[in-house]
């Protein structure tokens, strides 16, 4: 069971033993504070990774709350024990059944509440101090698939953007490891997403219409395992142009299961 230590912030991480082609090397559980301490995504419901996030927060001397990022399964999977376990924990995210419902700008405990959609629509990111808990919003390593719903690709630019403009030292993401240079990280993945869209035009400008022909354009060094999740991506690049009027017409739309 990985730990990834960050005793500036009295933060902690716990990778949950999930690996795989969009888990990376697992999904990693936040512990934040103590005295009681906060949970960000309490991850799937594995025995051992259980037992790591009952054990860091018994040291840390009870849990004052659950945050979700969003809930996909591998970051909400284990919310029913952690509720079971902490029943005067309330649990909060954007949507769904929880005790508080969050949305941009609010105040959670020692977290100011980011949107950052694109990923998923309820997707937040957490601030403290200088650290964000970024959840698939920006991850340690690699890239995230964004999801095809209205506006994801301008509101997750957007977001990307908004988080640049705040003094950050550290990225606590939802995958891979801590980020320590925010800023860089940032401007790499707002630029990774414009070097797709610019890839994804000159296809298009080129006559390029289905989905494989745009992909193999625009996405050529996206490993077989994760194209799926590629023409997902696709998919809300295109919405973008749409908007924006510059999509042309006859574009192929992917299917959108992964």
């Amino acid at each position: 069971m990985a730990r990834l230590e960050l005793p500036e912030h009295d933060i902690v991480g716990i990778r949950a033993q999930n690996p795989g082609p969009f888990t990376l090397s697992g999904t990693n559980s936040w512990i934040v504070g103590r005295g009681p301490a906060w949970l960000v995504d309490p991850g799937p419901a594995l025995d051992e990774h259980l037992a790591a996030l009952w054990d860091e927060i018994t040291r840390r001397g009870d849990l004052a709350g659950i945050l979700l990022t969003h809930d996909h399964a591998d970051h909400a999977e284990a919310v029913p024990a952690m509720r079971t376990s902490y029943p005067g924990a309330p649990l909060a995210a954007a949507r769904g059944d929880v005790d508080v419902r969050l949305s941009d700008g609010d105040v959670f405990g020692p977290f100011e509440v980011v949107a950052t959609p694109g990923h998923a629509p309820d997707h937040l990111a957490f601030v403290t101090g200088g650290v964000a808990l970024t959840g698939d919003a920006v991850l340690g390593e690699g890239s995230v698939f964004i999801s095809p719903d209205p506006g994801a690709l301008v509101g997750y630019l957007s977001a990307l953007a908004l988080l640049r403009e705040r003094s950050l030292e550290v990225l606590c993401p939802g995958h891979g490891p801590p980020v320590h240079d925010p800023a860089a990280k940032l401007d790499g993945y707002i630029a990774h997403r414009l070097d797709r869209e610019r890839r994804l035009v000159e296809a298009l400008g080129e006559g390029k219409r289905s989905v494989d022909d745009l992909l193999d354009a625009a996405w050529s060094e996206v490993p077989a395992p994760l194209r799926p999740a590629a023409a997902v991506t696709l998919a809300a690049h295109l919405d973008k142009l749409a908007a924006e009027d510059r999509l042309p017409t006859g574009v192929e739309r992917p299917s959108l299961h992964i």
